[in-house]
C-alpha cells in the first residue's frame, strides 16, 4: 500500500552472534600491551627532538620508581613491527633504564591519521623549538590534505568548509600566516635553523633567508659564524632581494650583515687594501677593532720608552 512505511532490519554480525557481552565489552577497551622495545621503530621523520637533558633525567627517575603511567601509542606495521606514534621520550627513558619492554596502546590508524595524531600529542609539550614546529606543521598539513573528509588545499573558506591551514590554525592557536612562516623554516640549511632554535636569528629574518638558495645560505652562515653577527629583518630582506636579482656575492653579504644596527654601539670598521694587508689573513672582521687597539697600545708604550730615552740624554 502507498502509505505503508518500510522498516529497515539490521542483522547481527557473526561476531555478535558467537561472542558474549563480556567479550564485546572487552573489545571496546584500549588494547594495552607490554611490547619489546627492539620491535618498536620511531615515527619516520619525527620532527620533535629527544634530548638527554635534565628533563629526560627527571623522566628516567619517575619511570624507574613508578613505571610508565601513561602508555605510549603505537600502530602495527605491515612487516609485523610497531611504529611509535606518541611516547618517544618515554621510550628513550626506558632504554636508558635498561628496560626490555614498553607499555603501549595499539591503535589502528592509517599513515596520515597517525601523522596527525603524532603532531597533536607532541604539541602538548611545554617547550617547542621553532624547527620542531616547522616540520610538524608541514607534516600535519600534508597529512590533513590526504585524509578522507579533511579539507583540501583549495577548499572554500566559507562556512564550515575550511582550508587545511585555516583548520590547523584553529586547532593550534597560531594564525594561518604564522603557520606558513614556520613552514618556510624547513627551507633553511641546518646551521641556520639551529641559530633560529638558539634565538640568534628571529623568525621574520629567518623566513626571508629561507628564500635564498641553499648554497648562498651556506656562504652567509660562514660569514655570520666568522664575524659573530646576524642580520636584522631589514637586512635579511635586502639579502633576499639581491639574491633574487642574481647579485648576492659573499662581499655583499659581509657588507650588509656588518652594518651597524639601530641601538647598537658604533663599531670601528677598516676596509680597503691599505688596511686589509696590515691584518693577519685569518683575522675575522669583528676582531679587527681589538687588533687595532692592541697595536695602538703597543705603539703607545713604544713612544713612551722613546721619550724616556730622549729625556735621559
Amino acid at each position: 500500500m502507498a502509505n505503508e512505511k518500510s522498516v529497515e532490519m539490521r542483522l547481527p554480525s557473526l561476531d555478535e552472534l558467537f561472542s558474549s557481552q563480556e567479550e564485546r565489552d572487552d573489545a571496546k577497551l584500549k588494547r594495552i600491551y607490554e611490547i619489546p622495545i627492539d620491535e618498536i621503530d620511531p615515527f619516520p621523520d619525527h620532527p620533535f627532538k629527544v634530548r638527554d637533558d635534565e628533563d629526560m633525567q627527571n623522566l628516567v627517575e619517575s619511570i624507574r620508581t613508578q613505571g610508565v603511567i601513561t602508555p605510549c601509542m603505537v600502530r602495527k606495521k605491515d612487516d609485523g613491527r610497531y611504529e611509535l606514534i606518541s611516547g618517544h621520550r618515554r621510550k628513550r627513558a626506558c632504554e636508558l633504564i635498561g628496560m626490555d619492554t614498553l607499555r603501549c596502546e595499539v591503535v589502528e590508524l592509517s599513515k596520515d591519521e597517525a601523522t596527525i595524531l603524532m603532531t597533536e600529542s607532541n604539541f602538548q609539550r611545554t617547550t617547542i623549538l621553532p624547527s620542531e614546529k616547522a616540520f610538524a606543521y608541514k607534516m600535519r598539513l600534508e597529512a590533513m590534505k590526504r585524509v578522507p573528509g579533511r579539507p583540501g588545499k583549495n577548499s572554500s573558506p566559507v562556512g564550515t568548509h575550511l582550508r587545511s591551514d585555516e583548520q590547523l590554525a584553529q586547532e593550534v592557536g597560531d594564525s594561518r600566516n604564522q603557520i606558513q612562516r614556520y613552514i618556510r623554516l624547513t627551507e633553511l640549511i641546518p646551521e641556520l635553523l639551529d641559530m633560529v632554535d638558539e634565538g640568534k636569528i628571529a623568525l621574520r629574518p629567518a623566513v626571508e633567508l629561507s628564500y635564498i638558495p641553499r648554497l648562498q645560505q651556506g656562504q652567509l652562515w660562514e660569514i655570520m659564524d666568522l664575524e659573530d653577527c646576524t642580520p636584522s629583518h631589514a637586512q635579511a630582506i635586502r639579502l633576499r632581494r639581491l639574491s633574487e636579482e642574481g647579485v648576492l656575492t659573499p662581499e655583499a653579504m659581509e657588507r650588509i650583515v656588518m652594518e651597524v644596527k639601530p641601538n647598537q654601539k658604533e663599531r670601528l670598521v677598516l676596509r680597503g687594501e691599505r688596511f686589509s694587508k696590515l691584518f693577519p689573513p685569518d683575522l675575522p672582521m669583528s676582531k679587527r677593532e681589538d687588533y687595532v687597539a692592541a697595536a695602538m697600545e703597543f705603539y703607545g708604550r713604544h713612544r713612551e720608552r722613546q721619550r724616556t730615552r730622549d729625556d735621559a740624554r
